[in-house]
């Protein structure tokens, strides 16, 4: 279960990171990978397709919420304007 880590910035920062929290250099290390890997952890979520769907379909429910009867009605307009019966551009 022991590490030896022969890197001397590493030593430098858990000196550092233990000083400025007050905790030793295991516990400030411990804490850093545990951000670190939570940080890891959010990315992945946020990478997947699955969750930008989520997050693409929130967006679109939210701004759906922000409008009123008058902003749909202006879209559908500007759209009919901008496409033929067909879907086409005009």
């Amino acid at each position: 279960m022991a590490m030896n880590i022969k890197n001397e910035r590493v030593h430098e920062l858990a000196r550092e990171a233990a000083r400025r929290t007050g905790s030793t250099q295991t516990s400030a290390l411990e804490a850093a990978l545990e951000q670190y890997l939570a940080r890891l952890r959010e990315q992945d979520a946020h990478s997947r397709p699955q969750a930008k769907l989520v997050r693409a379909r929130a967006l679109v429910d939210q701004i759906h919420g922000a409008m009123t009867d008058e902003d749909r009605a202006a879209m559908r307009a500007d759209l009919e304007m901008m496409y033929d019966e067909d879907g086409l551009p005009a």
